[in-house]
């Protein structure tokens, strides 16, 4: 099966921070140029940061850019089951290839709360659908066993782990060997390539929004066979990865070092962090050492 790369692309606003469409769909293209797929309204999305409206409009024009040449997935995932219904029908009503379900956040769940939670979306909606696991922002977690059980629901097409946990994404890729058809798609950008010589199905990335053709450089090293170029793509993306994280938290460095190579994607919503002169400083040098500065790389 020939593997995919997504990635988690940016939300881009205007200085009153309302959202740059026409921005946002230049970074679509971009992506689409450089072989990835696309996830829409993710973390990397500020999706959290946007309104019911905002969120179906992007998709919208999302959809409308990609005109059928790559896949998109979007996250409809709120707190409330409730919300979460209504975002997915009507991502449904628009036509994607995935809807993805974030765990609820601010509210503590039991995995059976999950269950309920996950089923009631996917019995509601026709778009295959698929969970998406991130603990460490909603302090909610999928326990592979809840996997494996919602893994079987005929709707339920996958899991998105961003975990960042070794262990967890082996024992989701177990879990995709069990039951077929069951998706794993990695999040944590180190783990690419691992994810995909043990069975992951794709991965969908936030720091390919400011690396795109090394992203691509390492799912297509893997499909073609040359896994030479997979790992060496890899260790690049590692090591940009380690770099620009050192410096904040993850999705606001990708989106400032997106903003330092084109500053038509503005700024995070508030009170996301802006970065200070010393840090941009930073940034730079870093974009610099990896050639990505003024269009010299992806």
């Amino acid at each position: 099966m020939t593997k995919k790369a997504f990635v988690a692309i940016v939300t881009c606003f205007n200085n009153d921070e309302t959202i740059n469409y026409e921005a946002t769909r230049a970074q679509v293209r971009r992506q689409v140029a450089a072989g990835n797929n696309i996830m829409c309204a993710g973390t990397n999305g500020d999706f959290s940061a946007l309104t019911h409206g905002e969120k179906v409009k992007l998709l919208e024009e999302v959809v409308d850019e990609v005109g059928g040449k790559v896949d998109v997935i979007v996250n409809a995932g709120m707190p409330a089951t409730f919300e979460t219904l209504q975002l997915a029908k009507e991502f449904d009503r628009i036509g994607v290839t995935g809807i993805a379900v974030i765990t609820p956040f601010f509210i503590a769940c039991a995995q059976d709360g999950l269950i309920r939670h996950f089923s009631t979306v996917a019995d509601a909606v026709n778009t295959p659908v698929y969970l998406y696991d991130i603990p460490a922002r909603t302090q909610n977690h999928i326990e592979p066993e809840t996997a494996r059980k919602l893994a079987t629901h005929g709707n339920i097409a996958g899991i998105k782990d961003s975990g960042g946990a070794q262990e967890t994404l082996a024992a989701y890729l177990q879990v995709s060997k069990e039951v077929e058809g069951f998706e794993v798609y990695s999040g944590p950008d180190h783990l690419v390539l691992w994810s995909l010589q043990n069975g992951a199905a794709g991965c969908i990335s936030g720091l390919g929004n400011a690396m795109p053709d090394v992203l691509a450089g390492i799912v297509g090293g893997f499909n073609s066979g040359n896994i030479a170029e997979a790992e060496r793509q890899q260790e690049i993306y590692t090591a940009f990865r380690t770099d620009l994280y050192a410096h904040g938290f993850p999705p606001a460095m990708v989106k400032r070092a997106l903003y330092l190579q084109d500053s038509s994607v503005g700024a995070s919503r508030q009170p996301a962090l802006l970065a200070d002169s010393e840090q941009d400083k930073k940034i730079v040098e870093i974009l610099k050492k990896y050639d990505l500065l003024l269009g010299q790389r992806g």
